[in-house]
């Protein structure tokens, strides 16, 4: 599983959601949309990880369909505190993250779709 790119981006990300959440929670003491934001920005790794393990191709599309879409829920809490001020969005780290997972959203989608044309291109012979 170490030469997993998508895995190690997504478990690194992950590993960011968590720091990030408890620094809203303690410094900020921001509890609703962190614990959104911690949900869904590390259930993208672990839909990942069952992914990797999926016992079909239609199973491997539906895992990375649900990380992606948790991947852009996770965009959309970090865009939310953003606007309201619990992040800065001109700091090093918070552009970062953004762009983290704008990276990861284009990847899943890719790997997605991929993954749907070859499995056509396979079942039309």
């Amino acid at each position: 599983m170490n030469e997993n790119i998508i895995y190690n981006k997504v478990f690194a990300f992950a590993v960011r959601i968590v720091k990030l959440y408890q620094f809203l929670s303690s410094h900020h003491k921001e509890y609703i949309i962190s614990k959104q934001l911690l949900r869904c920005g590390t259930s993208i790794g672990a839909n990942v990880n069952e992914a990797i393990a999926a016992q079909s191709k239609a199973d491997f599309v539906s895992k990375m369909s649900i990380s992606a879409k948790e991947a852009r829920e996770t965009k959309y809490w970090i865009k939310l505190l953003i606007e309201t001020k619990y992040l800065d969005s001109q700091e090093n780290h918070v552009q970062s993250l953004f762009e983290d997972i704008e990276e990861i959203i284009k990847i899943l989608t890719s790997i997605v779709k991929t993954t749907q044309e070859n499995i056509k291109k396979v079942s039309n012979g």
